[in-house]
């Protein structure tokens, strides 16, 4: 168990004196939820959501809830892929990114969520989060002709690209500086093809597609990014790339005290004025 800091103070003796930094009233802060898994279409990134007011009260215990990825699948049968997790900050959640469709003689509908999944077959794309935030979570993915070449899937930041003769680009992700570091998550996954170039991952961490036969390359862990998707087809042998990770990051000046502890696994850095905390498992924040 964490050892919490008595008032929210931390102390630091020195020359005869005891000087005390109080704990943060508010933090600013970064969700990012798990990205879509792929099949035959692309995955779509995972739902962002930031601020830079959250209140924190001293003493109390905050939860953190960090999304998993979804898992990709084969382009036409054997399980479909998923949907990726919901991230979450005390009372601020993401929503995961909608898994890529698989081709049926049917129709297999692609996953809808943070952002949107492409279909496996001929459509539309599955619909983004857009749930009355500003900005929203993310878009839908792009629009498909057949499934010889399928669209790219939503990103945070646009969305997916329609297919053409080639795989669609997934949407791209949004910028955020909260690390110090101007940085893109939410990036949709790209769309795959039987005949001509498959689609490039969105900017922040979408999975680029595959062509005939090939396995599409998974989001990027900790950046919400969605899975690429294969070419379509019963006898096409492709597999979708899983959804990447998301990841859930705050930050506070740096007069204010350290937190006192996390459950769970963070990595922490001090600089340009700022204390930043990376979440990368879910746990109990303790300020």
């Amino acid at each position: 168990m964490p050892t919490a800091i008595t008032s929210g103070l931390a102390s630091a003796k020195g020359f005869g004196f005891t000087m005390s930094k109080p704990a943060p009233a508010t933090v600013q802060y970064l969700v990012v939820a798990g990205g879509g898994g792929g099949a035959a279409g692309a995955g779509g990134a995972g739902g962002v959501r930031s601020g830079s007011s959250y209140s924190v009260a001293r003493g109390t215990a905050v939860t953190v809830t960090v999304g998993s990825g979804g898992s990709g699948g084969p382009a036409d049968s054997g399980g479909l892929p998923s949907n990726g997790g919901n991230s979450a900050f005390g009372t601020i959640s993401a929503t995961g990114g909608g898994r890529g469709g698989i081709y049926t003689t049917g129709s297999d509908s692609p996953g809808n969520g943070g952002s949107g999944g492409s279909s496996g077959n001929a459509g539309s794309g599955g619909t983004g989060n857009t749930g009355g935030y500003s900005p929203v979570e993310g878009y839908n993915g792009g629009a498909n002709v057949s499934y010889f070449s399928t669209a790219g899937g939503g990103g945070a930041g646009a969305v997916g690209a329609d297919a053409s003769v080639n795989g669609g680009a997934g949407g791209v992700g949004v910028a955020s500086s909260i690390t110090g570091t101007s940085l893109y998550y939410g990036g949709g996954g790209g769309g795959g093809t039987r005949t001509g170039s498959a689609g490039a991952g969105g900017n922040g961490g979408g999975g680029a597609g595959a062509t005939l036969g090939g396995t599409a390359t998974s989001g990027t862990a900790y950046t919400g990014g969605g899975g690429g998707g294969c070419s379509g087809g019963a006898s096409s042998g492709g597999v979708g790339g899983n959804g990447g990770y998301g990841v859930v990051i705050i930050r506070y000046a740096d007069t204010y005290a350290p937190i006192s502890g996390y459950t769970g696994t963070f990595t922490s850095t001090v600089s340009g004025g700022y204390r930043v905390y990376r979440f990368l498992t879910g746990g109990t924040l303790y300020l």
